[in-house]
Protein backbone atom coordinates (compact mmCIF):
# COMPACT_ATOMS: atom_id res chain seq x y z
CA UNK A 1 0.00 0.00 0.00
CA UNK A 2 1.48 3.50 -1.26
CA UNK A 3 2.83 5.36 1.85
CA UNK A 4 0.56 3.56 4.48
CA UNK A 5 -3.05 4.20 2.55
CA UNK A 6 -5.23 1.79 1.86
CA UNK A 7 -6.98 1.50 -1.58
CA UNK A 8 -10.23 1.00 -1.50
CA UNK A 9 -12.01 0.32 -5.36
CA UNK A 10 -15.79 1.15 -6.09
CA UNK A 11 -17.70 -0.46 -8.45
CA UNK A 12 -20.98 -0.33 -9.47
CA UNK A 13 -23.48 0.37 -12.17
CA UNK A 14 -23.15 3.40 -14.71
CA UNK A 15 -25.26 6.54 -14.90
CA UNK A 16 -27.86 4.27 -16.91
CA UNK A 17 -28.78 1.68 -14.56
CA UNK A 18 -27.96 3.45 -10.73
CA UNK A 19 -31.28 4.51 -9.20
CA UNK A 20 -31.17 6.64 -6.40
CA UNK A 21 -31.07 4.22 -3.70
CA UNK A 22 -27.95 2.57 -4.90
CA UNK A 23 -26.21 6.16 -5.28
CA UNK A 24 -27.14 7.38 -1.84
CA UNK A 25 -25.79 3.82 -0.55
CA UNK A 26 -22.61 4.69 -2.96
CA UNK A 27 -22.25 8.34 -1.83
CA UNK A 28 -22.37 6.81 2.08
CA UNK A 29 -19.72 4.52 1.00
CA UNK A 30 -17.11 7.51 -0.46
CA UNK A 31 -17.76 9.52 2.58
CA UNK A 32 -17.15 6.45 4.85
CA UNK A 33 -13.56 5.34 2.29
CA UNK A 34 -12.13 9.37 3.24
CA UNK A 35 -13.19 9.20 6.95
CA UNK A 36 -10.96 6.30 6.94
CA UNK A 37 -7.95 8.09 5.47
CA UNK A 38 -8.14 5.51 2.19
CA UNK A 39 -8.16 5.63 -1.20
CA UNK A 40 -11.14 5.54 -3.18
CA UNK A 41 -10.69 4.07 -7.02
CA UNK A 42 -13.31 3.80 -9.53
CA UNK A 43 -13.79 3.75 -13.16
CA UNK A 44 -14.29 7.19 -12.86
CA UNK A 45 -17.87 7.81 -14.77
CA UNK A 46 -21.41 8.23 -13.68
CA UNK A 47 -23.66 6.23 -11.62
CA UNK A 48 -22.11 5.05 -8.57
CA UNK A 49 -18.87 6.07 -9.72
CA UNK A 50 -19.89 9.44 -9.63
CA UNK A 51 -21.69 9.21 -5.91
CA UNK A 52 -18.91 7.52 -4.60
CA UNK A 53 -16.66 10.41 -5.88
CA UNK A 54 -19.35 12.73 -4.77
CA UNK A 55 -19.15 10.97 -0.87
CA UNK A 56 -15.50 11.10 -0.80
CA UNK A 57 -14.69 14.51 -1.95
CA UNK A 58 -17.47 16.24 0.74
CA UNK A 59 -15.10 14.60 3.33
CA UNK A 60 -11.87 15.58 1.87
CA UNK A 61 -10.58 12.13 0.51
CA UNK A 62 -8.40 11.66 -2.82
CA UNK A 63 -10.43 9.96 -5.88
CA UNK A 64 -9.09 7.79 -8.45
CA UNK A 65 -10.65 7.16 -11.73
CA UNK A 66 -9.08 4.87 -14.16
CA UNK A 67 -11.40 6.11 -17.06
CA UNK A 68 -12.18 3.36 -20.06
CA UNK A 69 -11.67 6.37 -22.84
CA UNK A 70 -8.67 8.12 -24.41
CA UNK A 71 -9.53 11.28 -22.56
CA UNK A 72 -9.15 12.63 -18.91
CA UNK A 73 -12.01 15.20 -19.79
CA UNK A 74 -14.43 11.86 -19.41
CA UNK A 75 -14.33 12.05 -15.92
CA UNK A 76 -16.88 12.74 -13.46
CA UNK A 77 -16.22 16.70 -11.43
CA UNK A 78 -15.13 14.67 -7.87
CA UNK A 79 -12.56 12.47 -9.73
CA UNK A 80 -9.55 14.12 -8.84
CA UNK A 81 -6.90 12.19 -10.28
CA UNK A 82 -8.40 10.97 -13.68
CA UNK A 83 -5.79 7.98 -15.95
CA UNK A 84 -7.41 7.68 -19.51
CA UNK A 85 -6.55 4.11 -20.23
CA UNK A 86 -8.39 4.02 -23.64
CA UNK A 87 -8.98 0.46 -22.71
CA UNK A 88 -12.98 0.32 -22.81
CA UNK A 89 -14.29 -2.56 -20.34
CA UNK A 90 -10.63 -3.98 -19.77
CA UNK A 91 -9.75 -1.02 -17.71
CA UNK A 92 -11.70 -3.38 -15.51
CA UNK A 93 -8.51 -5.65 -14.40
CA UNK A 94 -6.53 -1.87 -13.98
CA UNK A 95 -9.40 -0.78 -11.48
CA UNK A 96 -8.92 -4.23 -9.27
CA UNK A 97 -5.12 -4.34 -9.80
CA UNK A 98 -5.05 -0.83 -8.39
CA UNK A 99 -7.17 -2.15 -5.34
CA UNK A 100 -6.42 -3.53 -1.85
CA UNK A 101 -9.88 -4.60 -1.85
CA UNK A 102 -13.24 -3.68 -3.46
CA UNK A 103 -16.78 -2.63 -2.31
CA UNK A 104 -19.15 -4.00 -4.54
CA UNK A 105 -22.44 -1.52 -5.08
CA UNK A 106 -25.60 -3.01 -6.97
CA UNK A 107 -24.10 -2.97 -10.34
CA UNK A 108 -24.46 -4.17 -14.00
CA UNK A 109 -22.45 -7.26 -15.98
CA UNK A 110 -19.58 -4.74 -15.77
CA UNK A 111 -19.94 -4.88 -11.92
CA UNK A 112 -19.85 -8.52 -12.11
CA UNK A 113 -16.38 -8.35 -14.34
CA UNK A 114 -14.44 -6.21 -11.63
CA UNK A 115 -15.85 -8.56 -8.49
CA UNK A 116 -14.70 -12.14 -10.69
CA UNK A 117 -11.70 -10.09 -11.52
CA UNK A 118 -11.01 -9.10 -7.94
CA UNK A 119 -11.55 -12.36 -6.94
CA UNK A 120 -9.05 -14.52 -9.26
CA UNK A 121 -6.54 -11.73 -8.13
CA UNK A 122 -7.27 -12.53 -4.32
CA UNK A 123 -8.49 -9.41 -3.57
CA UNK A 124 -11.46 -9.39 -1.00
CA UNK A 125 -14.74 -8.19 -2.20
CA UNK A 126 -17.34 -6.43 -0.27
CA UNK A 127 -20.83 -6.59 -1.62
CA UNK A 128 -23.93 -3.97 -0.78
CA UNK A 129 -27.03 -5.09 -2.98
CA UNK A 130 -24.88 -6.40 -5.53
CA UNK A 131 -24.21 -9.51 -6.99
CA UNK A 132 -24.83 -13.30 -5.50
CA UNK A 133 -22.49 -16.33 -6.38
CA UNK A 134 -23.48 -19.61 -6.95
CA UNK A 135 -20.88 -22.71 -8.06
CA UNK A 136 -23.00 -26.18 -9.30
CA UNK A 137 -26.08 -24.95 -7.04
CA UNK A 138 -24.53 -24.22 -3.85
CA UNK A 139 -23.58 -20.76 -2.70
CA UNK A 140 -20.35 -18.68 -2.59
CA UNK A 141 -19.35 -16.87 0.86
CA UNK A 142 -16.38 -15.27 -2.07
CA UNK A 143 -18.48 -11.87 -1.65
CA UNK A 144 -18.80 -10.50 1.78
CA UNK A 145 -22.16 -9.33 2.46
CA UNK A 146 -22.74 -5.62 4.28
CA UNK A 147 -25.71 -3.79 5.28
CA UNK A 148 -24.39 -0.76 5.42
CA UNK A 149 -21.48 1.73 3.95
CA UNK A 150 -20.27 1.71 7.41
CA UNK A 151 -19.67 -1.99 7.79
CA UNK A 152 -19.04 -2.10 4.16
CA UNK A 153 -15.94 -0.12 4.26
CA UNK A 154 -14.85 -1.27 7.75
CA UNK A 155 -14.61 -4.70 5.97
CA UNK A 156 -13.24 -3.89 3.41
CA UNK A 157 -10.45 -2.03 5.26
CA UNK A 158 -9.85 -4.90 7.69
CA UNK A 159 -9.53 -7.74 4.81
CA UNK A 160 -7.22 -5.28 3.02
CA UNK A 161 -4.89 -4.60 5.90
CA UNK A 162 -5.22 -8.88 6.39
CA UNK A 163 -4.31 -9.73 3.03
CA UNK A 164 -0.80 -7.49 2.68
Amino acid sequence: MAEGRTFIAVVGAGAGCCDDQVARIAEAVGREIAKAGAVLVCGGLGGVMEAACRGASQQGGLTVGILPTNSRDSANAYVQVAIATGLGEARNALITRTADAVIAVGGEFGTLSEIGLALKMGKPVVGIETWELAKAGQPSPAIRRASSAEEAVKTAIALALSHQ
